[in-house]
Parts: structure tokens; C-alpha cells; sequence
């Protein structure tokens, strides 16, 4: 279980490799997915556009909870992207985990929280920054000392928390996951006594982790949305 990871430095910047593998694949697995899905469009869609539609209406109705359509609509193709390569990247290390020379090559890209906490800083940015695009900067401002101006600095700490709990609860989550399949493959790997009492936890662990990789995708991309309402709309 202590497998180092292959790092890379350059200049100051130190970079992971596995990590920087690991979200080029789920990028371009959720690419194929949606080429595959749009590359022959017809009326009535069946097999992978079907898919596609059904994950668009999902997302649809995640910002229509939030806010109106007429307001939420441009962050649709945001949240169909999120949840998509949020829900790839957490499958990406169920199956199997590569190591080559005492490094970690194969994982789940969401189990790095550098990773999570990037995606976090990154939805950060993009609530403020369509909060001054369609309020405008004074009126944006102004929010973060309504109702009254000692609210500042209780926002702004609420800001860094919205960030830190969105990062982390995604890592938290994916990585206990594979450790947890880690100490049962390591305990397979013991012998035949267990290999017989690992097997079924080892089935049973990896179906849940299926189960909350799909549901952490989803909760990212809900509370993205409810985020992104609170800066945009005027009735939060």
C-alpha cells in the first residue's frame, strides 16, 4: 500500500505523473463518449445517444432546481462536462491498480486532492467570475455586506469552506475507496484462506464504489450549480 508516485520536477514545479495520466485518459474517455453519442443524430434517439440525451436532461433538471432556465441554460454543457469526467475519473482506479517499480501508475485521478481541490478553486473562480459578468462588479460587491456589513468577513470564510468541503469530500470519498480495495487485494494476494474471505468483500466493496463515484459525481456537479445560483440569481 505505500507505493510512491512518479514524480516529475521542473524548475520549482513538481509534477505527478500518474496523476497527469490518469486525467488525459478520463478526458479522452469522456471525449469518445461524446463523439461516439453525437457523431449520428437521429429523431429518435437509441443506443448511445440515448445515453447522452438522458445525462443532458439530468443535468438539466439539476439547474432547473437551482435556478431558472433562463439563467442556468449557459452552465449546462459546465455541468454536463463535470459530471461526465468527475464520474470517469472516479471509476478510473476500481478495476485494477498498476504498479511498476514500487510506483502507483494506475489510479483514480480524484483520489490525488490535488486534483479535487484544483476542480474546487477552479468552480471558485467561475462563480465569481459570472457573478461580476451578470450583476456587475458593484452591484456583486455589494452582496458580500447584505443584509448587513459584518456579514463580510463571515462570507469570505464561508467561501474558503465552500471550497475545502467540495474538494476534499470528493477526495475524501475516492480515496478511502481504493485503499480500502487495496487492503482486501492485498489480503487475496496472502493465500488461499484469503483469497476465500477477501473475495466477496472485495465484489461487494467494489459495487458500492461504483455506487459513490456516480453519486459524488453528482453531488459536485448539485452543489456546483447551487453555488453558481447564489452569484447569479437575485432571489438567493
Amino acid at each position: 500500500m505505500n507505493h510512491e508516485a512518479p514524480l516529475l520536477e521542473v524548475g520549482f514545479l513538481t509534477f505527478n505523473l500518474s496523476t497527469v495520466m490518469m486525467l488525459l485518459v478520463a478526458a479522452i474517455i469522456v471525449f469518445l463518449i461524446a463523439f461516439i453519442s453525437t457523431r449520428s443524430l437521429k429523431l429518435k434517439p437509441t443506443g448511445m445517444q440515448n445515453f447522452m440525451e438522458w445525462i443532458m436532461d439530468f443535468v438539466k433538471n439539476i439547474i432547473k432546481s437551482n435556478m431558472d432556465w433562463k439563467t442556468g441554460g449557459r452552465f449546462h454543457v459546465l455541468g454536463i462536462t463535470l459530471i461526465m469526467f468527475i464520474a470517469v475519473s472516479n471509476l478510473l482506479g476500481l478495476p485494477f491498480s498498476i504498479v511498476y517499480g514500487h510506483e502507483l501508475w494506475w489510479k483514480s485521478p480524484t483520489a490525488d486532492p490535488t486534483v479535487t481541490m484544483t476542480l474546487a478553486a477552479m468552480i471558485l473562480v467561475l462563480t465569481h467570475f459570472y457573478g461580476v459578468k451578470m450583476k456587475g462588479t458593484g452591484h456583486y460587491v455589494g452582496t458580500f455586506f447584505k443584509p448587513m456589513s459584518f456579514m463580510f468577513p463571515l462570507k469570505i470564510v464561508e467561501e474558503f469552506a465552500n471550497t475545502l468541503t467540495l474538494g476534499l469530500r470528493l477526495y475524501g470519498n475516492i480515496y478511502a475507496g481504493e485503499i480500502l480495495l487495496g487492503l482486501l487485494a492485498g489480503l487475496a494476494s496472502s493465500g488461499a484462506v484469503g483469497f476465500i474471505g477477501a473475495i466477496v468483500p472485495m465484489m461487494a466493496w467494489q459495487g458500492f464504489s461504483i455506487f459513490i463515484g456516480f453519486i459524488q459525481a453528482f453531488i459536485f456537479t448539485m452543489l456546483t450549480m447551487v453555488y453558481m445560483a447564489h452569484k447569479v440569481s437575485d432571489d438567493h
